[in-house]
C-alpha cells in the first residue's frame, strides 16, 4: 500500500511491479482542506493590505485565490507574486493573465527566493501557507527582516480509511508524519507484526518510531535515492534469501 494518490500509467511504480510481480495499492492517508473564509476573517487578514504574494506550492496558490474569492478581494493587476519555482509560476495562468503580471520564481526551494524578496524589500508580503508548513519559511523571512503577513489558509487532516480494516498489507508506505498519524487516527490499535514499514524522510522516520513501529525499508539512502529504488531493492534482498 503505497499511502499517495495513484501515479500516471508511467509511474515507475507500475515498472517495479511488472517487475517484481506485486500487487501494489495507491491509497491517500491524508488530504488538505480549506480553512473557512469566517476562521481567516478572524485573525483580522486582509489580503488587499499586501503588495506582493509568496507562494510554495500550486495549493497554496489555489487557497489564496480562493480565499480572495470569497471575501471578495479584488486583487490588482499591480500584485508581485514570489513562487518557490517555475511550474508555480506557470500555474498561476489558471487564475490570471501571466503577461501582465510582475512574477519572479526561484530554483525550487525558499532558500532560492530569498534573493529575490530581498531586491524588493520595499514590498508588504503575504503568505498563505499549511497549518503543517516547513518553520524554515518565517524563519528566513525573519532574519532578513521582510514585513509579511503569514496566513494558514489550509490544513492537512487525516482521510477516512475505515473501508480498510479488515485489509491487510505486507507493506505500508508512508511520505510523511501525518500519514503515521492517519495510521493511528483510522485504526488505534494497530498492531504492526510481519506487516514491513517504508519510511521516506527523516521527519516521517522520526514520527514512525516515536509511534513505536519498526522501520524495514527507509528512503532516502545513498544507495537508494527514491522510495522505489528502496522497495526494488529490498525485494530483491528478500527474494535471494528466501529461495
Amino acid at each position: 500500500m503505497i499511502s499517495q494518490p495513484a501515479p500516471a500509467d508511467k509511474s515507475p511504480y507500475h515498472n517495479l511491479a511488472t517487475k517484481n510481480n506485486l500487487k501494489i495499492d495507491f491509497r491517500p492517508f491524508i488530504h488538505v482542506e480549506g480553512m473557512p473564509v469566517k476562521e481567516v476573517r478572524k485573525r483580522r487578514i486582509n489580503i488587499l493590505d499586501h503588495s506582493a504574494v509568496i507562494l510554495t506550492s500550486k495549493t497554496a496558490a489555489d487557497h489564496f485565490f480562493r480565499v480572495s474569492s470569497e471575501m471578495r478581494a479584488n486583487i490588482p493587476d499591480t500584485m508581485k507574486y514570489f513562487c518557490v519555482s517555475q511550474s508555480i509560476a506557470n500555474y498561476l495562468q489558471k487564475y490570471i493573465v501571466y503577461r501582465k503580471r510582475k512574477i519572479f520564481f526561484g530554483d525550487k526551494t525558499f532558500q532560492s527566493l530569498i534573493s529575490l524578496i530581498q531586491k524588493n524589500n520595499k514590498e508588504k508580503f503575504f503568505v498563505p501557507l499549511s497549518d503543517m508548513h516547513k518553520n524554515q519559511i518565517p524563519a528566513l523571512l525573519d532574519k532578513h527582516k521582510i514585513n509579511y503577513t503569514k496566513a494558514i489558509l489550509y490544513r492537512t487532516v487525516c482521510s477516512d480509511l475505515s473501508d480498510l480494516k479488515d485489509v491487510y498489507y505486507d507493506v505500508l508506505v508512508f511520505f510523511s508524519p501525518t500519514g503515521i498519524k492517519s495510521l493511528f487516527h483510522n485504526f488505534p490499535d494497530f498492531q504492526q507484526n510481519s506487516t514491513k514499514i517504508a519510511t521516506f524522510g527523516r521527519s516521517t522516520a522520526q514520527a514512525a518510531k516515536e509511534a513505536g513501529l519498526r522501520i524495514d525499508i527507509e528512503a532516502p539512502k545513498p544507495e537508494a535515492p527514491s522510495m522505489v529504488m528502496a522497495l526494488d531493492k529490498y525485494i530483491s534482498e528478500y527474494n535471494k534469501n528466501h529461495k
